[in-house]
C-alpha cells in the first residue's frame, strides 16, 4: 500500500511492557506503526517482526520521547517512512522510585513531568500539522490509576499523572474543532517484564474481578479510541483496573 494511503500511528515507548502491546494491538487492526525505543533496539525490532509476521506494518524509530529535536525526528521520519502520522500514543515513562514526602526533591517531580507532561507536549505539537492536513487525529495518553488512589510515597508521580488528567481536558477542548481526539487511558497495575517475580495477592485480592489486567486490555482499549467507533470520545479519563478503586 502506498504510504500516502496508510494510516499511521507513533506509539512511544513501544519496545516492552504496555508499549509493545498497543503496538502489536493497533498493528493488527491495520495501522502502520511507528515503534518508538530509546534504548533497546533488539526488543524494538522484535515487536515489529511480530507485527508484520501478523500481516502489519511497521518499523522501529529510536528516540528519546522527552527531547524535543528527538521526537520532531521521530515524528517526522515516521510520516516519510509510513505514512502522514495520525495517532500518537504518549506511553514512555522512566523510573518512578518511592519517596517519602521528607525525601522529596525538585529534581523528582522534575523527572516525572519530563515523562508525562513534556513528553506528551512534544508529541501532540509534532504531530499536529499532519493530523490538521488529514483532518483528523487522535491523541492517547496512558496514565495511572495512582492518580486517583493517591499512594503515600508516589507525590511526584501522582502529581504527574494527574496533570496529565488536566491536559487532556484541555486538549480535547482545543484540538476539537480540528477533528482530532484526546483521552486518558489509566490501567491499574498491569504487570509487565519489569514486574518480573512480584508478587501479585494482596493487589488481586482487591480486585472486584478477581485477577490481574493484562496489556492486552490496556491495548483493546486504546484500539477503540482511535478507531472510527472512537471518534466522538474525547476528553475522558478511562480507567482500565478491574474496578480497584470503585
Amino acid at each position: 500500500m502506498p504510504s500516502s494511503e496508510r494510516r499511521t500511528c507513533v506509539v512511544t515507548g513501544a519496545s516492552r511492557g504496555l508499549g509493545a502491546a498497543i503496538a502489536r494491538r493497533l498493528g493488527a487492526d491495520g495501522w502502520a506503526v511507528a515503534v518508538n525505543y530509546r534504548s533497546d533496539a533488539t526488543a524494538a525490532d522484535r515487536v515489529v517482526q511480530d507485527i508484520r509476521a501478523a500481516g502489519g506494518t511497521a518499523e522501529s524509530f529510536h528516540g528519546d520521547a522527552t527531547d524535543e529535536v528527538g521526537v520532531a525526528t521521530l515524528v517526522a521520519a515516521a510520516g516519510e517512512r509510513l505514512g502522514p502520522v495520525e495517532v500518537v500514543v504518549a506511553n514512555a515513562t522512566g523510573p518512578q522510585p518511592e519517596a517519602r514526602l521528607e525525601d522529596l526533591t525538585w529534581r523528582a517531580y522534575l523527572d516525572q513531568l519530563e515523562f508525562f507532561v513534556l513528553s506528551p507536549t512534544l508529541l501532540v505539537q509534532a504531530a499536529l500539522p499532519s493530523m490538521r492536513r488529514l483532518g483528523r487525529g487522535r491523541v492517547i495518553l496512558i496514565g495511572s490509576d495512582l492518580a486517583d488512589r493517591a499512594a503515600p510515597g508516589w507525590s511526584a508521580y501522582v502529581a504527574a499523572k494527574n496533570a496529565q488528567i488536566g491536559l487532556t481536558k484541555v486538549w480535547a477542548k482545543e484540538l476539537g474543532p480540528d477533528q482530532i481526539t484526546v483521552n486518558l487511558v489509566q490501567p491499574g497495575w498491569i504487570p509487565v517484564e519489569r514486574h518480573s517475580g512480584a508478587d501479585t495477592t494482596t493487589y488481586e485480592s482487591e480486585v472486584p474481578l478477581r485477577r490481574m489486567g493484562e496489556p492486552h486490555d490496556v491495548a483493546g482499549l486504546v484500539a477503540y479510541l482511535v478507531s472510527d467507533a472512537g471518534a466522538f470520545v474525547t476528553g475522558q479519563k478511562i480507567t482500565v483496573n478491574g474496578g480497584h478503586v470503585l
